[in-house]
């Protein structure tokens, strides 16, 4: 635990009121946690990459972010960084009695279903909230938030019978979505928008694929191929400027080939 105790020693000198870098003792927890959030992609991009050098130091930059906080906080009198680790370590405890109690487990699937949402649901139930939806993060990125909201309300019976029946709610939505734009009104398409969004986002759920990563898959996707019609133009001498939206379709169709073999 050395290392671990020379880091929040570190942080603690760099917070000193008296001795201590000057920005590091202006921040609070709501300029660090946008650092938070973006080192937390950072990791998920060197995972995606498989770079584990980047990954050892990604991780790393993460780890600061919680000593950061918990340095604020213990500046504040509220907690301590010892205070988070023992907490998740009860919650991990009691979210596995399957591991350090008398509880069986038959699968991963088993764990996640079971006995995960039976004992969120008890700690819920000590925080007295008021709806199921209540601890849902306000600042979780639109789809995962999206997702997560359906899978609460679909706990608790709020869910179409099959995955299919959410195509018929789709098309009513386009429905919709064609008579706002032919209205004209930003305000209604951007509102016709949003529930196409959310209804295809319940589709991917109930079909038990993760929306967020599926767009990143198809980001990743069409990056690759646009950059490879880039490649192709310029090996033709020319730009994407010069090019005919023709020409353009032509070489992607080329791409999306290639990829197929």
């Amino acid at each position: 635990m050395s290392a671990m105790n020379d880091l929040l020693d570190l942080m603690k000198s760099l917070r000193d009121p008296e001795t201590g870098c000057p920005w590091d003792i202006e921040q609070n927890f709501k300029t660090i946690a946008p650092h938070t959030i973006e080192e937390a992609y950072e990791v998920a991009d060197a995972i995606e990459r498989d770079d584990m050098d980047d990954l050892k130091d990604e991780l790393g930059d993460l780890l600061l972010q919680v000593v950061f906080h918990s340095q604020i906080a213990t500046d504040e009198g509220l907690f301590s960084f010892d205070d988070v680790a023992m907490h998740v370590t009860n919650k991990m405890i009691h979210r596995h009695p399957h591991v350090f109690g008398n509880e069986t487990a038959d699968s991963a699937n088993d764990v996640e279903q079971r006995i995960w949402e039976e004992r969120k649901a008890t700690e819920k139930n000590k925080q007295n909230l008021e709806s199921v939806l209540d601890d849902v993060p306000r600042n979780f990125p639109s789809v995962m938030r999206a997702q997560k909201l359906q899978k609460r309300a679909a706990n608790v019976g709020f869910e179409w019978n099959e995955a299919i029946d959410v195509l018929d709610k789709l098309e009513e939505e386009i429905e919709e979505m064609r008579a706002a734009i032919k209205g004209g009104k930003t305000e209604e398409m951007k509102d016709e928008l949003g529930d196409l969004f959310f209804v295809l986002i319940n589709f991917g759920r109930m079909l038990g694929l993760d929306c967020e990563n599926s767009i990143r898959m198809t980001n990743q996707k069409f990056e690759r191929r646009f950059k490879g019609v880039e490649a192709a133009i310029k090996a033709k001498g020319q730009t994407m400027k010069d090019s005919t939206l023709d020409e353009m379709e032509s070489y992607w169709q080329a791409e999306k080939k290639k990829e197929r073999g």
